[in-house]
């Protein structure tokens, strides 16, 4: 039986390892050349950057002793919002407003700031922006998905609504941070003041708010009354239980034979005494259509690094310069190339 020839591998094929570092060799020669040639170059033009850099310093310090800084005021609201009336929701109304302003403010309408009280001539620089306070958080987001596979283990149930609902009020945010930035010689917070007071000037939500703060309190009333009905219902059952000793545990039977649940009174007192509390709340939180949590202080805007004035010059100053010494390299190349 004839033994199979021994195949050997072909010359091609081999991977001839002189060649291979002779070509790693060659290239960290040339990158090594490049780097030479952009030393070389910095070496050359040192003193121009040397120069462009102290003058683009100067530039910035005089553009910080000349022109004025911009201040910035922060006010954290809270849009009124009824989650028993869709309808009564001032979120919208709030961009809305916000972005009427915005537009006043880019036309320079004199007659818009006059009717708040505000001079248009001190108001170069202004502007208004609003946000919203927080995003959704990323624990949310990431627990979003195992929230909606738990919600097919309840089938069609009731518990499905009350589950929806709860997370809907974790991932929405109705707390606004609306931004105010002026100059420093602008009277900043007033005109804020001014503008925050011209958006909670809305006669429609102003007349919802007032019809709600009257229905609140005469319900507050009713609660009273019912208070004293139940204590009163409360303190006969008592004096009663002490002079017969009798009749079942936790009823007994009044003239008109009707029976007292007093456990069952205990629960409605509480409940009362807890829509009593949350009105009170109610009350004091939308007495505005936009509820302001907190006005701030104007401060300074803190530019990132690059910006600053002292950074942006020298640093603009040196790119226009690389940008001047490519276009001659460039243009020199291509007249090499035409006489070639």
């Amino acid at each position: 039986m004839a033994q199979p020839e021994s195949t050997r591998p072909d010359p091609s094929d081999e991977i001839d390892l002189g060649q291979l570092f002779n070509l790693i060799g060659k290239a960290f020669h040339k990158a090594f050349r490049a780097f030479l040639r952009v030393y070389l170059y910095f070496k050359r033009n040192i003193l121009w950057f040397a120069g462009l850099g102290i003058l683009g310093a100067l530039i910035g310090y005089l553009a910080n002793q000349f022109i004025e800084d911009q201040q910035k005021l922060e006010v954290i609201v809270s849009p009124t919002t009824d989650d028993t009336n869709y309808l009564f929701d001032t979120r919208a109304y709030l961009y809305d407003v916000i972005g009427e302003i915005q537009s006043e403010i880019k036309a320079k309408d004199t007659a818009f700031f006059r009717s708040l009280g505000l001079d248009a001539r001190e108001m170069e620089g202004f502007e208004i922006d609003i946000v919203p306070l927080s995003s959704q958080d990323k624990e949310l987001l990431e627990d979003q998905s195992g929230t909606f596979e738990a919600l097919k283990e309840f089938g069609n149930s009731e518990a499905i609504s009350e589950i929806l609902q709860s997370e809907f009020r974790k991932r929405t945010k109705k707390d606004q941070r609306i931004t105010f930035y002026f100059k420093e010689t602008t009277p900043g917070k007033e005109y804020a003041e001014k503008i925050m007071a011209y958006i909670n000037s809305n006669p429609y939500y102003r007349q919802i708010l007032q019809t709600q703060e009257a229905n609140m309190e005469k319900r507050i009333l009713r609660n009273d009354t019912l208070y004293g009905q139940i204590d009163l219902l409360i303190e006969n059952y008592t004096v009663k239980m002490a002079r017969e000793q009798s009749g079942s545990q936790g009823q007994f039977t009044l003239e008109s034979e009707e029976s007292l649940d007093v456990p069952s009174l205990f629960q409605f007192k509480k409940e009362l005494i807890e829509d009593t509390e949350l009105k009170k709340l109610e009350l004091q939180m939308n007495r505005d259509p936009i509820t302001i949590v907190n006005f701030g202080n104007p401060h300074r805007v803190d530019k990132p690094l690059l910006q600053k004035n002292i950074i942006f010059f020298p640093l603009s100053l040196m790119v226009v310069f690389l940008l001047i010494s490519l276009i001659r390299y460039l243009n020199r190349k291509s007249i090499e190339l035409k006489a070639e």
